[in-house]
């Protein structure tokens, strides 16, 4: 069976080798049919500390290390495509208001 995977940003990293990992999703509402936003805190293990608070990073599902983790971080995602069009949109704008 394929481990899980998900991703999410670091909320805390204050603990010695465990980060703790904030995944949100959205949900849709049964009766209303309305979209909202739901978010669980995972501790997932970082062996080496190289993650910091607000990284967004990846983790997957693994064997027990400890009563509460059960993940392990992977890997960090590289900046979404999403956040490049408004940081042109913005460059576009300067570049009017100065003319």
């Amino acid at each position: 069976m394929p481990k899980r995977k998900l991703r999410g940003i670091i909320v805390s990293d204050k603990m010695q080798k465990t980060v703790i990992v904030e995944v949100e999703r959205m949900k849709k509402h049964s009766k209303y049919k309305k979209m909202y936003k739901m978010s669980k805190r995972y501790k997932a293990h970082d062996e080496k500390e190289n993650y910091k608070l607000d990284d967004r990073v990846i983790i997957e599902e693994c064997r027990p290390i400890s009563k509460d983790k059960r993940w392990r971080v992977i890997g960090k995602v590289k900046q979404s495509e999403r956040q490049e069009p408004e940081e042109k949109q913005e460059k576009l704008t300067d570049e009017k208001q100065e003319s």
